[in-house]
C-alpha cells in the first residue's frame, strides 16, 4: 500500500467520523421538529371549540350591544321630552313666577320701608322727651 492510499484511507476514516458527528444533531433537530409538528397539530385542533366559543361571547355581546342601543334611543327620547317639558314649563309659569316674586320682593321691601318710617319718628320723639 502506497502512502497514497493510507492518507486516502486516513481521509475517508475522518470523513466517516465528521458524518457520524454531524448525524447526532441532525437527528436530535429532527426529534424537535417531529414534536412541534405534534404540538402545532395539537394546538390546531384545540383552537377549534376556542373559537367556537369566541362566535359565541361575540354573538352574546352583539346582543346586549343591541339592547343598550334600544335603551340609549330611548334615554334620548326621555332627554327631549324633559327638555320640551322644562321649556314649556319656563314659558308658561317662568315670567308669572318671576313677576309675581318680584311682586312679592317689592311689596315686602315697601312694607319694612313703612315701618321703619313709622318707628323712625318715635324714636325721635322718645329722644325729645327724655331731655
Amino acid at each position: 500500500m502506497s502512502p497514497g492510499q493510507i492518507a486516502a484511507l486516513v481521509a475517508a476514516g475522518a470523513f466517516v467520523l465528521l458524518v457520524l458527528l454531524l448525524a447526532i444533531p441532525l437527528i436530535k433537530l429532527g426529534r424537535t421538529l417531529d414534536e412541534a409538528t405534534v404540538a402545532i397539530r395539537k394546538a390546531h385542533e384545540n383552537s377549534d371549540p376556542l373559537f367556537t366559543g369566541a362566535n359565541t361571547t361575540i354573538s352574546h355581546v352583539n346582543t346586549q350591544l343591541e339592547r343598550v342601543d334600544g335603551i340609549t334611543a330611548n334615554a334620548r327620547a326621555v332627554t327631549g321630552n324633559v327638555s320640551a317639558l322644562t321649556s314649556l314649563f319656563t314659558a308658561t309659569l317662568g315670567g308669572p313666577l318671576v313677576k309675581a316674586a318680584a311682586l312679592s320682593y317689592g311689596v315686602s321691601k315697601a312694607v319694612r320701608a313703612r315701618r321703619a318710617a313709622k318707628e323712625a319718628p318715635n324714636k325721635h320723639t322718645r329722644r325729645r322727651g327724655r331731655r
